[in-house]
């Protein structure tokens, strides 16, 4: 089994997380619709680290940086957050690296940060990562009607959101019983 790692975005990630940004891998699934400049990546990657409602992460699988993991929109006050991951190597998908990230990622929150709610947007025609969330207990909870053009055609986004209390219900240990299954300890 693969050892996935989560680790705060350093300096050195600079160019690494504009190119994925950039990347066939990972652009289409973004909410934005051109090439990112250097100037732009550049003040977005300061902002990242001056803003306490913000964390992220890149992801490592056996020690090589392949994806980018965050929390944003952190809230204490309604106790809430907003998420979003993506796996820049297309190499490690159908690994369960991403089921893995999602089970961090939702303890994290939940424990580590305290709050209530976990809540993320995929574009509608992203199935597989919409159906994944909802695997670890996201429920659909709303969509967004030509949110987001891509390409001037307008995009339909799902809303999904987990509670804490549906998974310390029961959502956690179905979780920990499909990452057993494929071999991960949690």
């Amino acid at each position: 089994m693969p050892d996935i790692r989560l680790r705060p975005v350093a300096a050195q990630d600079h160019d690494r997380l504009l190119a994925w940004r950039n990347s066939p891998a990972v652009a289409p699934y973004m909410y934005s619709d051109h090439a990112i400049t250097p100037a732009e990546h550049a003040a977005w990657f300061a902002r990242i680290g001056e803003d306490p409602s913000r964390r992220y992460w890149i992801i490592e699988m056996d020690g090589l940086p392949v994806g980018l993991a965050n929390v944003v929109d952190i809230d204490q006050s309604n106790r809430r957050c907003t998420w979003a991951y993506y796996l820049a190597d297309p190499a490690v998908r159908g690994l369960g690296v991403g089921s893995f990230v999602e089970y961090w990622v939702i303890e994290h929150v939940f424990n580590d940060l305290g709050l209530d709610k976990l809540w993320c947007e995929v574009l509608e025609d992203n199935e597989p990562v919409w159906r994944l969330h909802m695997t670890f207990g996201f429920q659909r909870e709303a969509l967004y009607r030509a949110h987001v053009i891509k390409g001037g055609v307008a995009l339909n986004v799902v809303g999904l959101g987990l509670l804490r209390a549906d998974w310390e219900a029961g959502e956690r240990e179905t979780a920990r019983g499909k990452l057993a299954a494929k071999g991960f300890g949690v």
